[in-house]
């Protein structure tokens, strides 16, 4: 993958995670109508801090990938984030899911970009 494209993905995936990441505590974003489960869901998230460890981590990583230090690592810790938002828009609220699949390409391609760093890791 070219250097400079790689760049510009991996600083908008950084920005992108920073964004919601932020919105999680500032909620400058607002939220949509949800169905029942997915509210129901969504509010276990809050009330067992989980979607606080959600949040600490999309900042982390999106500072991380702006400042491309340890982006690597936080690109694929960010995988398990990434996966479950579109797993919970894709069953809970599905008018929802663009966001999710965007954020989740962005991880694929961020992930590629960084596959050099994973070849040790993924050599038997």
């Amino acid at each position: 993958m070219n250097s400079k494209v790689f760049m510009v993905l991996r600083i908008l995936l950084g920005l992108f995670v920073l964004v919601f990441g932020l919105n999680k505590f500032l909620h400058f974003i607002p939220m949509g109508e949800m169905s029942q489960e997915a509210g129901a869901y969504f509010g276990a998230l809050v009330s067992t801090k989980t979607l606080t460890l959600v949040a600490v981590v999309e900042i982390v990583a999106g500072l991380a990938l702006i400042f491309n230090k340890f982006g690597a690592l936080w690109a694929l810790i960010l995988m398990s984030v990434s996966i479950n938002a579109v797993l919970f828009h894709a069953t809970l609220d599905p008018a929802g899911i663009a966001g999710s699949l965007v954020l989740l390409i962005l991880n694929i391609l961020v992930l590629y970009g960084y596959k050099k760093k994973y070849k040790d890791l993924l050599n038997g």
